[in-house]
């Protein structure tokens, strides 16, 4: 991501490359963690992949997905509209690294559902989980696995700066509270994929109409 970052513009092929690279590390981690699980003997249920309330499930993955997809269209709205000087690094960091064309789109869609599915399962699975077997002799565990868990979370996004690392400590501790309000990881999976996919079609069309803009 630094070298990556460090340069004035990204071809599609250092796009793709991106996507590419972060699905197959995003994956095998998946499997390590997956393997170790298997030997450790830790249940579905302690991972948050068994279905306890189906009703619950479905109405909070609606309900978390719907609020996170808007808060990022609105959040986009309201950057783009501001002067380029204005707009963070955050931003910039994401103008770089966002789809440009369909193929880019395509490998960018994969690339959500796999951070979706892989750093949930990481993070408010596993991380969680034994941070909570850690912290069951204390008081309120599920509150320190939470925090904790969500702490691991930030850490792996320190390529955003300061300002990236507040946001997915928040994002994390909202999952991981829905994660054990709701006995699952599906919400927080649904939700986390629809989130970067929201913001990918977002700026992808705020890409487009920059170039059209300046194109006339």
């Amino acid at each position: 991501m630094r070298r990556l970052l460090a340069k004035p513009e990204l071809t599609s092929r250092d796009r793709i490359s991106l996507y590419a690279s972060t699905i197959l590390l995003q994956w095998l981690i998946l499997a390590v963690v997956a393997v170790v699980c298997a030997r450790r003997s830790v249940g579905p249920d302690e991972l948050g992949l068994a279905a306890v309330d189906p009703w619950r499930i479905a109405w909070v993955t609606v309900a978390l997905t719907g609020i996170f997809c808007m808060n990022q269209v609105f959040g986009i709205r309201k950057i783009t509209s501001l002067p380029p000087a204005k707009r963070g690094s955050l931003f910039a960091i994401s103008e770089k690294i966002m789809p440009r064309n369909r193929i880019e789109s395509l490998a960018y869609a994969a690339l959500a559902c796999t951070a979706g599915v892989s750093e949930e399962f990481i993070y408010r699975g596993f991380v969680f989980m034994a941070f909570l077997r850690m912290a069951v002799n204390y008081g309120s565990p599920n509150g320190i696995a939470a925090v904790l868990s969500s702490v691991w979370f930030s850490l792996a996004h320190l390529y955003q700066g300061r300002r990236g690392i507040i946001t997915t400590f928040v994002v994390g501790m909202v999952f991981a509270l829905v994660r054990i309000w709701a006995a699952s990881l599906i919400p927080a999976v649904v939700a986390h994929a629809g989130m970067d996919l929201t913001i990918g079609i977002c700026a992808s069309k705020f890409l487009r109409k920059t170039t059209e803009q300046n194109a006339i």
